[in-house]
């Protein structure tokens, strides 16, 4: 089944902003060359959506059969080798892309979850991970800890996207309303994705650990 015209418009747009973000990680911290640059910012643009494929055994994964995701995320990764000094002044609309993205990214990711037949908590598991998956998966290339794990309010807004649209699923709810539910849901988890970032909110630590660092910047966090 074909996405909705909104929401396609809308899982292009993070698939383009977390490209932005991975490869301007990647220009920042990691000193690669063009491919290098490109490959991190497409493995952070789709590398979740992925992983959820290969674990729900949906072969080929969809960002093989639909050209598009492939394009967009190389073209935000050249784009950010390009002009990496110049996007700078940018990071606050990267921002809130990159939010969009992950919250589109979990309410999609849980959906085909359902769709394809997994209970509640590996719904809402798998929704997380098509939201991080791909910065995680970044992080351990260029050898640091994944910030979703560290700093940073990010894998608990997906999570809330996700649960939200498996309770809806659970009660009937989307079967009705379909789109304007999953819409909430990515509203939901935009909202504590901006919160966080606005307040530098990180999730709880264990007691005794100083805080280092606020919430990362973009899809610092997956």
């Amino acid at each position: 089944m074909s996405d909705p015209p909104v929401l396609l418009v809308l899982d292009l747009a993070g698939t383009f902003a977390f490209a932005l973000n991975g490869a301007l990680t990647a220009v920042r911290t990691a000193h690669l060359d063009i491919v290098g640059v490109i490959t991190l910012g497409m493995i952070t643009a789709v590398g979740g959506g992925i992983i959820r494929d290969v674990l729900l055994g949906a072969l080929p994964p969809a960002t093989f059969v639909d050209w598009r995701y492939l394009a967009v995320a190389a073209g935000g990764g050249l784009i950010a080798f390009l002009f990496s000094r110049g996007l700078d002044r940018f990071t606050r609309l990267i921002d809130l892309l990159d939010a969009a993205g992950l919250s589109l990214f979990a309410v999609t990711g849980a959906g085909k979850a359902l769709e394809l037949g997994v209970g509640p908590a590996q719904a809402i598991i798998l929704g997380a991970v098509t939201g991080v998956g791909g910065g995680t998966v970044r992080d351990v290339l260029i050898q640091r800890v994944p910030s979703v794990l560290s700093s940073g309010l990010y894998a608990i807004p997906a999570l809330v996207g996700a649960a939200l649209v498996v309770a809806a699923e659970s009660g009937g709810i989307s079967t009705l309303l379909g789109v304007p539910v999953a819409l909430g849901a990515a509203v939901v988890c935009f909202l504590i994705r901006m919160v966080g970032l606005h307040f530098e909110i990180d999730a709880p630590k264990p007691p005794g650990i100083e805080h280092e660092g606020s919430g990362a910047s973009g899809n610092d966090g997956g």
